[in-house]
């Protein structure tokens, strides 16, 4: 669905461009747009290239256990269904705290071996199980601390301040969780 509303834009776009007689700025655009997009992907990958060590450090010392166990009794009581020793609880443990570090592409290989563990235990495997959903409302909306990615964005493109997204970043995480996992909670509920 997404690959056909872009599809629908970039045609819009062309077609715009044709009836006002202006090649020229489709042309630039799409040489300016491509060398913009690779610049901010090399000025990105060291800080993601940073924290991805961070995190696998963290992961190699045990400190993501110990972040597992601090998270461990809310976890409990938002997954229910799973097992007290799921290896499943970890993985959502570290992908949490990926996210709360605004490290989205850290968290991912985290969050894949989650669902993977949780697919293990799930009953029905043509069906996601409440745990699994519970997880994708929590990943989703995940409540971020410290916005990394946006921050190295805000800082690349000169922003007076680039950090004066923490506070907003934090309020608007926590209202999505919260609302999200409320929602999760009625349906479980209802089911």
């Amino acid at each position: 669905m997404i690959n056909v509303l872009w599809s629908c834009f970039i045609l819009i776009g062309i077609l715009f461009t044709f009836l006002c007689g202006d090649l020229n700025a489709i042309n630039n655009t799409i040489l300016t747009s491509a060398k913009s997009g690779f610049d901010m992907i090399i000025d990105l990958v060291p800080i993601l290239v940073l924290w991805s060590g961070i995190m696998k450090i963290s992961e190699k010392s045990g400190m993501l256990d110990k972040i597992a166990r601090l998270f461990l009794p809310v976890l409990r009581k938002l997954f229910p269904s799973l097992k007290k020793d799921s290896k499943a609880l970890g993985y959502i443990s570290s992908n949490i705290a990926a996210n709360a570090l605004g490290l989205g592409s850290a968290a991912t290989p985290f969050g894949l071996k989650a669902m993977e563990e949780m697919q293990k235990e799930n009953k029905n495997k043509e069906v996601a199980s409440d745990a699994m959903i519970t997880f994708l409302v929590l990943n989703t909306s995940g409540v971020t601390i410290i916005p990394t990615t946006v921050i190295a964005l805000r800082m690349m493109y000169h922003s007076h301040n680039p950090e004066e997204i923490i506070i907003p970043a934090i309020l608007a995480t926590i209202c999505s969780s919260t609302a999200g996992l409320i929602l999760d909670y009625i349906r479980r509920k209802k089911r």
